[in-house]
């Protein structure tokens, strides 16, 4: 009978305590807590730098097409049937350096 005269007598307290630990937990832990945040942070910076090595690479692609597209620079052909189809000419020496 005394606990329960004390739970009237004190609900008001036992509600914010209550609040209070709900609010926290949830503050640090759960889908938007800080934990979480900080692992949408770094999965965050991981993707930046994949997009960046991503758009790097498709730069180096464009500019090699760019190279063989409509006005051909013979330089770069030479050097990309040398190097892929292992051609050289008669009287050259070829070195394999990979």
């Amino acid at each position: 009978m005394r606990v329960f005269q004390i739970l009237k007598l004190r609900k008001v307290f036992f509600f914010q305590v209550f609040l209070i630990l709900y609010i926290t937990i949830n503050l640090i832990g759960g889908e938007r807590g800080l934990i979480s945040y900080f692992e949408k942070n770094s999965h965050e910076k991981k993707l930046a730098l994949k997009n960046k090595e991503l758009t790097n690479k498709l730069k180096h692609i464009e500019h090699k097409n760019k190279l063989l597209s409509k006005i051909v620079d013979l330089d770069y052909l030479d050097v990309m049937y040398r190097t892929k189809l292992k051609f050289g000419k008669k009287n050259e020496i070829l070195i394999k350096l990979r």
